[in-house]
């Protein structure tokens, strides 16, 4: 501690902030007065000073003080969520109870019990994502409860996450990649599920950016080349109709910015296009100030569309129908005199402070406006309603429910009396009966949809109107578990299941206990665990089921067991000793791998030492490539690309597993790539592309596969290349060759 026992534990009122943390604090005070109405200085200031006492002495990973953590925190939770000075305080202290000997009595004694309460809150999630382990499902547990007390304990949390993410380049990449994975697989959907879409976005091109650092970079740098020309087209598309609103006497904002860069970069894989060819790189937002109203918003959509044609599938009315977070806008999609392709969002200021800061914005119009504060109460019914329902054992079933309550798309269905309803896409019949009630979940026998008998599993569409038919009893079908994506019907469903296994497991463990008496053979249960292992059980509790349903004899478990009293062993009763030899041989494994690193990385070159490794078929990872290592259980290194779908699954799953990896700077072997050719489908167009591949650019091919239709063709050819360098020599090269429209690494 020291520095005089730190003032003689923390004398906040005589202590003298030195003129680095005054300017710190001024610049803080500063923020806080521009984006808020009200603060009390003297509590904030306090704050501060026991957030730099409590942290003195104390570095982040860049080297820097710790206090510049917190001090960070609070400025983000002041400018761009923006709710009370009390979060301040809150963000100021988030970690002094976690990581000082600063006490909770100590926070209620100086700050009082609102700020004791949401720093507790943060305190008791703080562990949420740090190990995968069955505390896991607590841990979220933890969180839904200090949401559902307080939503500022989640929003300081989103604060504290977003600046780690800032200064992640701090860390060892290994560290990097497991963070931005969390973050990318948690963090930013519940942020979308708030509405915080700022806030989404940054932390997803910060995950982005990380993880895959050169498609990063590539896509930034085009956004940055095509700038200039981006806002030229917006002044000249804008002009006639900023005309026409001034005309009216509009009061308005026009903003024109490119999507985030991680959004690009997933069309640009579901439609397997390059950037030049994604057409809605960026959105124009017309923003009407008060005390314009939403009936303004459509008569600026009518002036659009006098001058533009509009694309009718691509209109979204957001304002009739808001989304669950509460977001509120119009979109449309209009094409230009020239065909191009634009996408516009028209909404009031209200609706754009909603829109940047969602659920916060909510909190701050709760009081005295019940309009305001309706997707705020639905937001914590929803939080209670996921506490209430039966969680499942699994923590990855409940990890992965959980996340089915953060969709980022939604389709709205009605009741048969109109009553509008907001479900995941890909939502059936089935989901829709348990959001009415669980009861009415339970006994449902059938379903209408628009009038007309349907399918209980029957995907739901947007606008349709769905009716459940149900009957006087519990009607639930194991086999909706896979049909399903609420957490409402899955955990109902999984409960029922477990209730079915855990019936037929009782009738397994009476005909087993009958066979017993008839023989008079008594067994401990730990004798009768090695003998369900012997059968390929992990517990007796399996085993007890497959003898109720039949599948295993109970005579022949009782042999077993008589054998084992006969000669007092089992054959190959090795489970034991084997699981612990291979937990320790996994550990070796692991402990080998990561003790050749050079740097933290293995290098990958011809020669790792002892360690084995290969290239992922999944994704063909070629030199140049952003990769990372995974440990196999025989001690292999498995080279992926860090955006590959598996390496995704396997960071969640196998975290433990992750050595980082880097590629030697010379090496003389071939990796194996692919491109996608599209071009017009003429006589010798193959023969000019084989041409270039093996004359001008000196490319062995592996395979070339073609298909045409409507005089296009597309090609997928398989080659081998130096590195990433190479691959991309190559489809600047194709692209040159007459008739070629598209050329891109296919995936």
């Amino acid at each position: 501690m020291d520095k005089a026992s730190i003032l003689e534990k923390y004398n906040l009122d005589e202590y003298e902030l030195e003129k680095a943390q005054s300017e710190d604090l001024k610049q803080l005070i500063k923020i806080c007065n521009e984006n808020m109405d009200s603060l009390d200085e003297e509590a904030i200031t306090k704050a501060f000073k026991l957030c730099y006492l409590s942290h003195h002495g104390l570095t982040r990973a860049s080297g820097e003080p710790y206090y510049y953590h917190p001090v960070e925190v609070a400025k983000i939770v002041a400018q761009e969520i923006n709710i009370d000075d009390i979060s301040v305080i809150s963000a100021l202290l988030h970690d002094t109870v976690e990581d000082t000997d600063v006490t909770l009595e100590d926070i209620r004694f100086w700050f009082g019990d609102e700020v004791a309460v949401i720093i507790d809150g943060v305190t008791k999630i703080a562990g949420v994502f740090k190990s995968r382990d069955s505390k896991q499902a607590e841990a979220f547990m933890k969180l839904l409860l200090s949401m559902a007390e307080d939503i500022r304990v989640i929003l300081i949390k989103f604060a504290d996450r977003l600046h780690n993410m800032r200064t992640i380049q701090h860390l060892r990449r290994e560290k990097q990649i497991q963070i931005a994975s969390e973050t990318m697989e948690l963090y930013a959907p519940l942020a979308h599920r708030f509405g915080l879409f700022n806030i989404k976005n940054e932390l997803e091109d910060l995950c982005f950016k990380a993880i895959d650092p050169t498609s990063f970079k590539f896509i930034a740098r085009k956004l940055r080349e095509k700038k200039d020309s981006r806002e030229t087209f917006i002044d000249e598309f804008m002009m006639p109709i900023g005309r026409q609103l001034i005309k009216q006497k509009f009061s308005f904002e026009i903003k024109g910015r490119p999507k985030h860069i991680y959004s690009i970069y997933r069309k640009m894989q579901r439609q397997q296009k390059p950037f030049e060819e994604i057409y809605d790189l960026f959105a124009i937002r017309i923003i009407l100030e008060d005390p314009h109203t939403k009936e303004d918003c459509w008569r600026v959509y009518s002036i659009i569309t006098d001058w533009y044609t509009p694309i009718p599938e691509r209109f979204r009315d957001f304002i009739s129908v808001p989304k669950a977070n509460g977001y509120q806008s119009l979109h449309t999609t209009v094409i230009t005199n020239r065909g191009k392709k634009v996408e516009i969002q028209i909404r009031t200021r209200r609706m754009d402070n909603i829109a940047e800061k969602g659920l916060a914005a909510h909190w701050k119009y709760k009081e005295g406006e019940q309009a305001g504060s309706e997707s705020l109460d639905r937001f914590v019914n929803w939080v209670r309603d996921v506490l209430d329902n039966p969680r499942p054992d699994s923590t990855m079933d409940f990890v992965k429910d959980f996340q089915l309550n953060l969709y980022q798309d939604e389709l709205y269905v009605f009741t048969p009396k109109g009553e509008l309803k907001t479900l995941p896409v890909n939502a059936t019949p089935i989901d829709f009966a348990f959001e009415i009630h669980s009861e009415i979940g339970e006994r449902a026998m059938a379903s209408k949809v628009n009038g007309k008998m349907a399918p209980l599993r029957q995907k739901l569409r947007n606008g349709d109107q769905v009716e459940i038919i149900t009957g006087n009893k519990v009607n639930l079908n194991p086999d909706w578990i896979d049909d399903v994506v609420t957490h409402k019907a899955k955990s109902r469903i999984r409960q029922f299941i477990k209730q079915k296994q855990r019936i037929v497991s009782d009738k397994g463990r009476e005909l087993w206990q009958k066979r017993l008496d008839r023989g008079k053979v008594e067994i401990s249960d730990q004798e009768l665990t090695k003998i369900a292992k012997r059968f390929k059980y992990n517990d007796t509790q399996n085993m007890f089921y497959e003898m109720g349903t039949g599948s295993l004899d109970v005579n022949t478990v009782y042999k077993e067991v008589k054998k084992y009293k006969s000669t007092g062993r089992i054959e190959d009763d090795t489970s034991e000793t084997t699981s612990k030899t291979d937990q320790q041989i996994q550990d070796e494994y692991i402990n080998n791998a990561r003790s050749f690193a050079a740097g933290n990385a293995l290098i990958l070159d011809d020669d790792i030492s002892n360690v084995k490794y290969s290239y992922a078929n999944c994704c063909n990872p070629i030199p140049g490539d952003n990769v990372i290592g995974f440990i196999s259980r025989n001690g292999d290194v498995k080279i992926h690309r860090t955006m590959c779908n598996n390496a995704q699954h396997l960071l969640k799953t196998e975290g433990n597993r992750i050595v980082d990896v880097q590629w030697a700077k010379n090496i003389d072997n071939k990796f194996l790539g692919a491109v996608r050719v599209i071009g017009e489908d003429r006589v010798g167009m193959i023969n000019d592309i084989t041409d270039v591949l093996s004359k001008s650019l000196s490319t062995n091919m592996k395979s070339i596969n073609v298909s045409s239709d409507e005089g296009m063709f597309e090609g997928i050819i398989t080659l081998y290349v130096d590195g990433l360098s190479h691959l991309d020599r190559i489809m600047k090269r194709l692209g040159r060759v007459e008739g070629v429209k598209t050329v891109m690494r296919y995936e």
